[in-house]
């Protein structure tokens, strides 16, 4: 594979290799090297397009299947039936059932969390319910949140959550969809610039759906509450950082553009006045404008799309070489994207992990190593397990 040389075009860095510490926005710009030390194990195949992952304290784990099933992992094995109790999901395009976190205190009130797309194909939306899981029923279903603007088709529902040490969630909410989706005659997408709207946004709500009172906007005419950041597009992949006191989120473009951010509270995103991403009829650009005052530069572009879903910060033993790296999945790319970080925060460079199949989510487990959905009508749950030789391919 051929090694690109960093130099510095217009403030950003196109790398393939280590980054300077100075440089505002990485650009990839080409695929990465492979990273090695690693060999990928299939715990369990059968998935219908897995989506999110959780353990429980009993150590078994707990998946969600797009088209609205909740699947359990007991002792290595995939429990034949779903748990029951889920709400009627809108299973089209991208939409289904979608990620699953447990309330902070779980160990005290067996409460879990999902989101969803509910709806039709002419009016849907993103909800977040929460439910009681006793054994193989979840009980006490209620809807905590769902999102203002009802929109059509079945595009961009984002939907991570994260929990904060505070005990408030951050979800992510996307913009709506593509053209021609379109709300009150315009791009949908331009909602992501709305503050009024929640689409194209990352909501910060407490577990019951209430705003908490120290938001950003809790008290702007012109914004919803729940509004944490504006400016996104799709973001599947978000997750807290405690050594360095950060969220992190990866985002979706479009023909190209896919972004790796830093979100701050009340802070703009530019999405769709500022970005790198082109149409997909005509690839024609989406703005002219990569970079704005007043709007916050992408920490990474992946200028060939990586379509980024499922993020995670590695603090774990096994593989002292990741510790404080992220981990980025790819459906298109089929790939992880380890981000090696500096103590800041600060990009040093990239590598690739070669999965072979399309990476829903990514996450680490509580025996420290990483685990893996693949988005699949036959996906599986894969754990990367460390090899002898740190630098060696990875193995089957």
């Amino acid at each position: 594979m051929r090694r690109l040389l960093a130099v510095f075009i217009m403030g950003a860095l196109i790398i393939g290799g280590p980054v300077a510490a100075d440089a505002q926005t990485a650009i990839i710009e080409e695929d990465m090297p492979a990273e090695g030390g690693f060999r990928r194990v299939v715990l369990v195949s059968g998935l219908e397009h897995p989506w999110g992952m959780v353990w429980l304290p009993d150590g078994d784990i707990l998946i969600t299947e797009r088209p609205g099933r909740l699947r359990r992992v007991h002792a290595g094995q995939l429990v034949a039936a779903p748990i029951d109790g889920l709400p009627a999901v809108f299973a089209e395009g991208q939409g289904g059932l979608l990620d699953i976190s447990l309330h902070p205190r779980f160990k005290e009130n067996a409460r879990l969390f999902l989101t969803y797309a509910h709806g039709r194909g002419s009016a849907n939306r993103t909800r977040v319910a929460t439910a009681i899981l006793r054994g193989t029923l979840l009980e006490d279903l209620r809807v905590v949140f769902e999102v203002d603007t009802v929109k059509s088709g079945g595009q961009h529902f984002g939907s991570r959550m994260v929990w904060l040490p505070d005990g408030t969630m951050l979800v992510t909410i996307g913009d709506g969809g593509n053209p021609p989706v379109t709300h009150k005659g315009e791009w949908i997408r331009k909602q992501a610039q709305n503050k009024s709207s929640h689409l194209g946004k990352v909501l910060r709500i407490q577990d019951d759906g209430a705003t908490p009172a120290d938001n950003p906007f809790a008290n702007a005419a012109d914004a919803q509450t729940a509004v944490w950041s504006y400016g996104h597009r799709n973001i599947q992949g978000i997750v807290f950082d405690p050594l360095r006191n950060a969220v992190w989120a990866s985002e979706h473009g479009a023909l190209g553009g896919d972004e790796l951010n830093r979100i701050q509270a009340g802070q703009n995103y530019g999405w769709p006045v500022v970005t790198y991403s082109r149409e997909y009829v005509g690839a024609k650009k989406i703005s002219d404008d990569t970079s704005r005052p007043g709007m916050q530069d992408p920490v990474v572009v992946w200028m060939s799309a990586i379509a980024p879903s499922g993020l995670t910060l590695y603090t774990g033993k096994p593989f002292p070489r990741w510790h404080g790296d992220l981990f980025v999945g790819g459906l298109r790319s089929q790939d992880i994207r380890r981000i090696d970080l500096d103590g800041d925060g600060r990009v040093r460079g990239q590598t690739s992990l070669r999965i072979g199949h399309r990476v829903r989510d990514v996450r680490q487990g509580p025996d420290e190593l990483l685990y893996v959905l693949t988005d699949e009508t036959d996906g599986s749950l894969i754990r990367l397990e460390p090899v002898a030789d740190p630098q060696s391919p990875s193995a089957p």
